[in-house]
This record gives C-alpha cells, sequence and structure tokens, in this order.
C-alpha cells in the first residue's frame, strides 16, 4: 500500500474527487484550503490581497496496484491544465491500523 499526497490549485478540486471515485480509491482526508508555492513555476497560493488563490491537498491510501494508474491520471489533469499547479507524491505504507 502507499499513501498518495496530492496537492493542487482548489480549480482542480471536483476533477480530482471524480478520478477517486472512478479508480475506487474511495478513502481519502481533504484539506481543501493550503497555502503554498511551486518549488519551480507558478503563482504562490496563500490567500492574501497580493496572491489571492490557494491550494487544496488530499492524502489516500491506496492499493500497490492503483499507484501508477492513479498517478497517470493526476499526471494527464495536470497536464491538461498546466498553469493551475498540481503535484502528487507517494510513500510507502508500512503500517496501518
Amino acid at each position: 500500500m502507499k499513501a498518495i499526497l496530492i496537492t493542487f490549485d482548489q480549480a482542480h478540486y471536483a476533477r480530482i474527487i471524480e478520478t477517486l471515485d472512478h479508480m475506487a480509491c474511495r478513502g481519502y482526508t481533504a484539506w481543501p484550503q493550503v497555502n503554498g508555492r511551486g518549488s519551480h513555476t507558478g503563482p504562490p497560493h496563500l490567500g492574501t490581497h497580493a496572491w489571492p488563490s490557494l491550494a487544496s491537498a488530499i492524502i489516500t491510501v491506496v492499493d500497490d496496484n492503483k499507484v501508477e494508474p492513479l498517478l497517470k491520471a493526476l499526471r494527464t489533469l495536470d497536464n491538461d491544465r498546466p498553469l493551475l499547479g498540481l503535484r502528487a507524491f507517494a510513500w510507502p505504507v508500512t503500517d496501518m491500523i
């Protein structure tokens, strides 16, 4: 199993939930409003007067066989709207209750 952390512009929210549903990734935790700045490109998402947009984040734990298809779908979503910003990170899950 792997934990997938997805950080993204709020405009992606509905599409990411649809992607998780479509891929039968039922469980997740969402943070609807987070601040951040991309490491290479894109504007900051700080919720301020100068940088009014915000980001969101979702973490989900999925079976190993769903990791690559999920990352591929998220990559496609990012490529379709590259100016919005979307990143996903995968970590092994060694234990859970």
